[in-house]
């Protein structure tokens, strides 16, 4: 599945169904950057998440309303709802196992 980009607009919708790892992200963060790739491995891997990303320059309101302060944050959400939450660079591994808790 390929990432989605979400805006302050799109967020609701775009994480309101099924199992979405939300990767809270700018463009001037080193972190992000060494994430990126992951999260594409995830997305093209593992058909049962969608991933979302936000970048919290162009959109404050949303990173706003989850309380992000350092980036990346990745939010799980399942259906909606949060169920889990991370900061800072995360290796594949640890973040398939979180994604599995949830599935």
């Amino acid at each position: 599945m390929a990432i989605v980009n979400a805006t302050d607009q799109t967020f609701k919708t775009e994480t309101s169904e099924g199992l979405v790892l939300a990767d809270f992200w700018a463009p001037w963060c080193g972190p992000c950057k060494m994430i990126a790739p992951v999260l594409e491995e995830i997305a093209s891997e593992d058909q049962d998440v969608k991933v979302v990303k936000l970048d919290v320059d162009e959109n404050q309101e949303v990173a706003g309303k989850f309380g992000v302060m350092s980036i990346p944050t990745l939010i799980v959400f399942k259906d909606g709802e949060v169920v889990d939450q991370v900061v800072g660079f995360q290796p594949k591994e640890a973040l398939t196992q979180l994604l599995n808790k949830h599935k």
